[in-house]
């Protein structure tokens, strides 16, 4: 699906991490891999250390002290906000919406809208869309996006596809028209036939959680966890990120009017540093114009690990100048697509930690 906005800009970004942080050398004897190939594992795919929350916090209890901050130092005002957009698939509850819960414990008005959406690794995109669209409409003021997941609480310690990958964020996005002709392209694909690729098995209607689908079990290759836990299919999500992706690209280049080479940097969703070096390469971005260090210092966070790879790499860029931003996502539905959007100077763009 191509779309395309325009007059509308991202004014600020705030990326919030627990201050938890967990290390891979300390977590390897749980693996079920000698030392040595844990060792290479590492090496491999540059795992260092991540950002995790503890105990029964929640992601949006991370969104919450992020907007308590901005409000607290005066970068967005509460009379302000005209609608709140919650991306997560770690809420609060089933029911209500966690962005209702969000709303409450600020005190909003009556008026704002709010609403979640259930979207994992292409989140940050998709939330940009709804974004765009309310402010096509008569909505007035400002919209505040919200990405925030706690994964690491539905992977199993034991998997070591997983679990050393998963670290939690929240992430702050103020969204507003302007009158800059700001050009806008977004593209975002879905094939829901290989959706079982990336899953919770359990926990929802369709598998409830039980004391069966809570034991962890020994798989075949030795590695464990429950049907509760996030489950991937690494070598078929490989394979789709490899290819389905930049061919995504390639197509999404040739039908608009700003090229790659125009592009300062690429900002993709952050599944570790050995994927997006080959990505880099496959759909040659040089690599000075990719961060890909994301992982290694707080982990893949789903949705807000765009925004925090904004936030850790060109915060001090992004704030004085305009940059011309391509933003990648691809994951979990599967679904996967890219955005080109001027950015800048932002109002505030910042990583803190929770």
């Amino acid at each position: 699906m191509n779309l395309e906005f325009s007059n509308k800009k991202i004014s600020g970004i705030l990326s919030v991490v627990p201050s938890h942080c967990v290390k891979f050398l300390d977590e390897i004897d749980n693996y079920g891999f000698s030392r040595e190939k844990c060792l290479n594992l590492q090496k491999v795919m540059r795992f260092n250390e991540r950002r995790i929350v503890e105990g029964n916090e929640c992601g949006s209890d991370l969104a919450l002290f992020g907007l308590e901050y901005l409000i607290a130092h005066g970068k967005l005002k509460k009379d302000e906000i005209s609608a709140l957009i919650l991306i997560t698939q770690t809420p609060d509850h089933f029911m209500p919406p966690t962005s209702s819960i969000l709303h409450g414990k600020l005190g909003l008005g009556e008026e704002v809208l709010c609403f979640d959406i259930n979207q994992g690794c292409t989140g940050y995109l998709y939330g940009l869309l709804q974004s765009f669209m309310l402010l096509e409409s008569s909505l007035k003021g400002k919209v505040v996006l919200l990405n925030c997941d706690t994964l690491s609480r539905r992977a199993c310690p034991q998997d070591r596809n997983i679990y050393p990958l998963i670290g939690d964020a929240g992430a702050i996005t103020i969204v507003e028209n302007t009158d800059d002709n700001n050009e806008i392209s977004l593209n975002i694909k879905t094939d829901g036939t290989r959706s079982h690729w990336l899953i919770i098995p359990a926990g929802g209607f369709r598998m409830p959680s039980s004391e069966k689908t809570r034991e962890v079990k020994t798989l075949p290759d030795g590695n464990r966890r429950s049907d509760d836990d996030f489950y991937m299919n690494g070598a078929e999500i490989f394979t789709f990120i490899m290819t389905d992706v930049p061919a995504e690209m390639k197509e999404f280049f040739q039908s608009t009017s700003l090229k790659m080479e125009e592009i300062d940097y690429f900002m993709f969703h952050q599944p570790n540093r050995f994927i997006l070096d080959k990505l880099a390469k496959k759909a040659q971005i040089p690599e000075e114009k990719m961060p890909s260090n994301v992982v290694e210092k707080f982990g893949n966070s789903s949705s807000a690990s765009i925004p925090v790879a904004i936030c850790h790499n060109i915060n001090q860029i992004i704030l004085k100048k305009k940059l011309n931003i391509c933003m990648v996502g691809f994951g979990v539905g599967l679904s996967w697509g890219t955005l080109t959007m001027s950015v800048g100077p932002l109002d505030f763009c910042e990583l803190i930690e929770k």
